[in-house]
């Protein structure tokens, strides 16, 4: 029986490639067109759909050459994406395009397109011709065209940076929703585990990135055995070769470390499934990139910055926490899973931003607008660190800025960078003709 960790493994394979799904098109088109050649000569086809043997193989032809090209087209379209994803963006935002489900409907249609079209044509002689099967390729053509089209909309749309970080984002927000339900459901957030008894330490066979636990599946190990296991690394973290994955609390017997090791996926990269820091990484490559000499577009980290504001707001308002204790039907601790606390989300998503874009002003001005809106917004857990990050602001700022105007410039909380209301600007006076304002 395969492991939880095998099967993570091969859907992440599977989400990420290009061939599945166009290779289940391929079948799917021969199998059409056997069934499409098995009705040819039916009485109740209508005579407007007969065609003579060089038409129908005429057609079927072009049919087979225009997938090939539009395969081809869809490719390029694929290589230019690897060519800018990698010089504007994050090369880690690959890993979501790769998942796209529009291309991979796209790229089966096309290939179930061709296969359809190419059987067909060893069923075409003089006097039999699949006519039912022209017609439909010929729909199946109509289809490609109209799919491409909304593949090129999508394309040219969705691969401006502020479209890429507004899809990160909302991937990063509903990975912390599936986690703020599971603690609550199974958690005990505020509990330790009980220091007594034996510790057994397992090691992974092999070093690699902790991509995703199966939680449920430890918890039930672990209350199968009566022990607690207590990660020592999170979601996220590398673990060199035979480095300490688990730590095993008591126990008799001691479960099989091949089962624990099995409830814990390591890959060759982070994934964003169960890491939400992951998005807020890849949000803040993408600022850091449009701050580099080579760029210089303050604007773009801006639009990423109002997507890592609103990122930060849900990681407030959940509540993470350093660790978490997920407890057995009967309440008992039985897995502690590392977490990132709320001073680590807010770190990752402002120290390089701030220290790449320190002379830009605009830069300084939307950083203390999203700092000063944090702090109003989020509960009062929340203000020290947040604190801390404004006077590390302001001693940044006093770096860069020598003179006082600019400095003073700088200083200002402007959500839009420049140009926006300024947070200590008075609102209008709306009062009506005559009456005193508020």
């Amino acid at each position: 029986m395969t492991s939880w960790a095998t099967r993570f493994r091969l859907r992440q394979y599977a989400k990420a490639s290009l061939w599945i799904v166009p290779l289940f098109g391929l079948v799917l088109g021969v199998a059409l067109a056997e069934a499409a050649a098995a009705v040819d000569g039916a009485s109740w086809l209508p005579k407007t759909w007969d065609y003579s043997a060089s038409t129908a193989s005429s057609v079927l032809s072009s049919v087979v050459g225009a997938m090939i090209a539009l395969l081809g087209f869809v490719v390029t379209i694929g290589v230019l994406v690897i060519q800018q994803a990698t010089g504007t963006l994050s090369p880690r935002y690959m890993r979501l395009w790769y998942r796209d489900r529009l291309q991979k409907a796209v790229l089966a249609t096309f290939t179930g397109t061709f296969s359809f079209a190419y059987t067909l044509l060893r069923s075409i002689e003089t006097n039999s011709v699949p006519n039912l099967g022209v017609t439909l390729a010929g729909i199946a053509v109509s289809v490609s065209l109209l799919l491409l089209l909304i593949y090129l909309n999508r394309f040219t749309h969705n691969l401006r940076p502020v479209a890429i970080a507004d899809i990160v984002g909302r991937l990063g927000e509903q990975v912390l929703d599936r986690m703020a339900a599971h603690v609550r459901s199974t958690g005990v957030s505020d509990g330790v585990p009980p220091a007594a008894g034996p510790v057994a330490r397992i090691r992974s066979e092999r070093g690699g990135v902790i991509q995703a636990l199966d939680a449920p599946g430890m918890v039930s190990l672990a209350a199968r055995h009566d022990c607690v296991f207590v990660l020592a690394a999170s979601v996220g973290d590398f673990v060199p070769p035979s480095g300490t994955v688990v730590e095993i609390h008591g126990g008799a017997p001691a479960p099989d470390p091949r089962l624990v090791t099995g409830l814990l996926a390591l890959g060759a990269e982070r994934t964003i499934e169960q890491d939400p820091a992951f998005a807020l990484r890849i949000l803040v490559d993408i600022a850091i990139r449009a701050l580099s000499p080579a760029v210089n577009d303050p604007t773009t980290a801006i639009q990423v910055l109002n997507h890592i504001e609103a990122f930060l707001h849900a990681v407030g308002r959940a509540g993470t926490r350093g660790h978490y204790v997920l407890a057995d039907e009967r309440g008992r601790p039985r897995v502690v899973v590392p977490g990132r606390p709320w001073e680590n989300y807010l770190e990752l998503a402002v120290t390089e931003i701030r220290d790449y874009g320190a002379t830009s002003v605009q830069v300084c001005r939307r950083l203390r607008a999203l700092l000063e809106g944090l702090l109003a917004a989020l509960p009062d857990a929340c203000g020290p660190a947040i604190r801390a990050e404004l006077g590390l602001l302001d001693d940044a700022v006093e770096r860069e800025f020598a003179d006082a105007p600019r400095r003073a410039d700088a200083r200002t909380a402007d959500p839009q960078g420049i140009g926006g209301r300024r947070r200590q600007d008075a609102p209008p006076d709306l009062s009506p003709p005559g009456e005193p304002g508020p």
